[in-house]
């Protein structure tokens, strides 16, 4: 099974946009040493404790720290942008890491509606053109003969991803013949047939004959199980704020979330919708993967982990590592 790394790039408590970049970086060349296959970055908007928002801006640097890890957005939230734009973006991208880049997009807005409308030309993100969009994507960075081409020229197109949570979206890939990934780290309550659909609808094209799945959740893992328990209270409590309308500039610290009187309601919302998270002691967090690799039949497994230490988050995601008996990458 391989393995890869969703990085938000979170901002805790007491620190800075510009430690959490820092922080991404020293992530980015820990997981590649470790083994891991991917390491993507999120695009998040009007989030301040996600300092992500600019994907294919932070890739560059994430491709200066590393040598040989597979590097990619998770995702581009394509609404938004011009797709020729985006092309362009990642074709510098492409001729600077060759063989190296995963254009990963999305339709959801990343953010709040005020933020998507100011995001948008004239005020008007493009949802409903999501699929058309897509299409659009794949004919400029594969076409010779579309006009204008984009500059600089690419020799190897990056493979283009699809991200959702939803049927509609494995629908998309499926139809279009890309590779897709599955966010259940959002959407915790989907039928675990959500990837037997996709495999079965999938129409091979230009760029992918054979479906290609991935599956992306919630991972917390520690020495111990009361440790790692501690540590998803940040997240518990980050989560809590969101779904009530708190504001949360920043990760909250450990200290705080377990001073925190979680309603019933909050705890409600936080169960269901890490459900499927892998939290605990090495042998649970594997065990849980194993359980979920089992119900969806994923080619890989990508993790998401917050934490409000970040010597917590590096270790989570070695213990991950040594749990999976990932190959060493001794030439990082």
């Amino acid at each position: 099974m391989k393995l890869s790394v969703l990085d938000q790039s979170p901002v805790r408590e007491g620190s800075s946009a510009r430690q959490a970049f820092q922080d991404t970086l020293t992530l980015a060349r820990s997981t590649e040493e470790m083994g891991y296959n991917r390491y993507w970055v999120a695009e998040h908007h009007n989030a301040h404790c996600l300092a992500g928002s600019s994907p294919e801006v932070l890739l560059g640097a994430i491709g200066a720290a590393t040598e040989n890890i597979r590097i990619g957005s998770g995702g581009v939230m394509l609404p938004y942008y011009s797709a020729f734009k985006v092309a362009e973006s990642f074709s510098v991208l492409s001729n600077l890491y060759p063989d190296r880049v995963d254009l990963g997009v999305g339709r959801a807005p990343g953010g709040d509606m005020e933020t998507a409308r100011a995001l948008a030309p004239a005020g008007r993100p493009q949802f409903e053109r999501f699929p058309d969009l897509v299409e659009e994507l794949g004919t400029i960075l594969r076409d010779q003969d579309f006009r204008p081409r984009i500059t600089p020229a690419l020799q190897n197109p990056p493979p283009v991803w699809m991200l959702g949570s939803s049927a509609e979206s494995a629908k998309l890939a499926a139809r279009l013949g890309l590779p897709y990934n599955f966010a259940i780290f959002i959407n915790s309550n989907i039928d675990p047939r959500i990837l037997d659909y996709y495999r079965e609808q999938f129409q091979p094209s230009r760029q992918s004959d054979a479906p290609q799945t991935c599956l992306t959740l919630n991972v917390i893992c520690a020495d111990t199980e009361e440790e790692a328990k501690r540590l998803v209270l940040s997240r518990d409590l980050l989560f809590a704020r969101f779904a009530t309308g708190q504001p949360s500039a920043t990760v909250p610290s450990i200290e705080e979330a377990e001073q925190y009187d979680f309603s019933p309601q909050e705890r409600a919302f936080l169960d269901d919708k890490f459900r499927h998270a892998a939290v605990g002691n090495p042998q649970q967090v594997k065990a849980k993967i194993d359980e979920l690799v089992e119900a969806f039949g994923p080619d890989e497994i990508m993790a998401v982990t917050i934490t409000y230490d970040f010597e917590a988050r590096l270790h989570s995601y070695a213990l991950l590592a040594e749990a999976f008996d990932l190959p060493v990458n001794s030439g990082s």
